[in-house]
């Protein structure tokens, strides 16, 4: 079981991803702005963080800069789950310090095995998967 901690300001692919990611025993929390996001990260860090590209206030990859910046969160695994889909989104993203990408409508199983593969073995350290 792990924390998560999950930004979308869409309810419904909100509740989608906390089912797929509960149904094998992960605790998600949602939250709806990227500035939420920060407040809950540090209140009590996740063991990852996933991140839509588009969310209110501060975007998920101003989040992601604030966690890479952070000495307490910067080892922090992150995951983009985003309706962009452009090649510059994504490098933008890894450049950013993202350890994964997935576009939206993603495959629940896909999220399931890239959420545990950055659980197990951390940040990826550049070698982002899409």
């Amino acid at each position: 079981m792990a924390r998560i901690i999950y930004a979308e300001d869409d309810d419904i692919m909100g509740e989608i991803v906390r089912d797929t990611l509960a149904s094998v025993g992960h605790v998600v929390g949602l939250v709806g702005t990227g500035k939420a996001a920060l407040k809950a990260i540090n209140i009590k860090q996740p063991q990852l963080v996933i991140l839509d590209c588009s969310i209110p206030e501060l975007s998920g990859i101003e989040v992601l800069r604030s966690i890479r910046l952070s000495r307490d969160l910067y080892n922090t695994p992150v995951l983009m789950l985003t309706a962009r889909t452009s090649e510059k989104d994504v490098s933008l993203a890894a450049y950013a310090g993202a350890d994964g990408y997935i576009k939206k409508p993603f495959d629940p199983e896909y999220l399931i095995f890239l959420a545990e593969s950055l659980l197990r073995e951390g940040r990826s350290g550049g070698n982002m998967s899409h």
